[in-house]
């Protein structure tokens, strides 16, 4: 896919926070006990996040790539998918918010979007969340999920913040509670998709330890960052993931193109 990530100054920035009592509530445990925090929406507009943009190409994008991708996990009953990269600053915690809030405007679906690149967090920053803790302080501290997760004012969605930077990711990623959490993040709601935003495949090991426990992955290169080379080692790293798809950042071809 390819995305224009050039937003003109004709957008509209007077969008309105969506209402607490706007939310849907077919998930009572995300709504009823997860915080609520309504998004400074000319930040999201100055970081590129669809939930602050009116119709364009750019946003026609990511809802041709929630179509395509929601197409092949449906095909597949999957339920998790993992964003990543061949290497850092080619947008893959971009495409994995705007994914995650193009999947949550299907009226029928949920989405619980968790930021476990510990090394990296960028998911609150993106959204102009304040978030100190997450998912570490659920691994390492037993902290429950309802003081955890997040719902940024956009209906149907649920984030789970990285939290504190940890050194131990990989460990923390294969740990007997990540792998139960994982487990039960897809049994418990049964319109539910988890998207989880991982680091580079190819700078830390965190995303291919932790693959086999994700049905699928989606790949995202960015034009003048990313190499042949890094994207036939990233390739041969997934040659075992079932991979949706490719998407490729601020392409300067004109039409939207996606590899599947």
């Amino acid at each position: 896919m390819t995305q224009n990530q050039n937003i003109t100054d004709n957008e509209s920035h007077k969008h309105k926070p969506v209402l607490a009592a706007q939310i849907a509530d077919t998930e009572d445990f995300a709504y009823t006990d997860t915080r609520i925090q309504t998004p400074n929406f000319d930040l999201l507009r100055k970081n590129r996040i669809v939930s602050a943009l009116t119709h364009n190409n750019w946003l026609e994008s990511y809802k041709m790539l929630r179509t395509r991708t929601l197409h092949i996990m449906d095909e597949h009953s999957w339920k998790t998918l993992a964003v990543t990269s061949p290497t850092d600053d080619s947008g893959n915690s971009l495409t994995a918010v705007n994914l995650a809030i193009s999947m949550a405007m299907e009226l029928d679906r949920t989405v619980l979007l968790v930021d476990a690149n510990f090394q990296n967090p960028s998911v609150h920053t993106l959204l102009g969340l304040k978030a100190s803790t997450g998912l570490g302080d659920y691994l390492l501290n037993n902290t429950p999920l309802s003081e955890l997760m997040i719902n940024p004012s956009i209906p149907r969605l649920v984030i789970l913040p990285a939290g504190k930077p940890l050194i131990n990711s990989t460990e923390m990623l294969r740990s007997p509670r990540m792998i139960n959490f994982v487990n039960e993040v897809k049994s418990r709601y049964p319109s539910r998709i988890i998207i989880f935003d991982m680091p580079p495949l190819l700078t830390q090991v965190d995303t291919l330890s932790f693959s086999p426990y994700v049905d699928c992955a989606l790949l995202v290169t960015q034009e003048g960052t990313t190499t042949t080379d890094d994207l036939k080692n990233a390739a041969s790293l997934l040659k075992d993931v079932n991979v949706v798809g490719t998407v490729y950042n601020k392409s300067s071809a004109k039409k939207i193109k996606y590899t599947g």
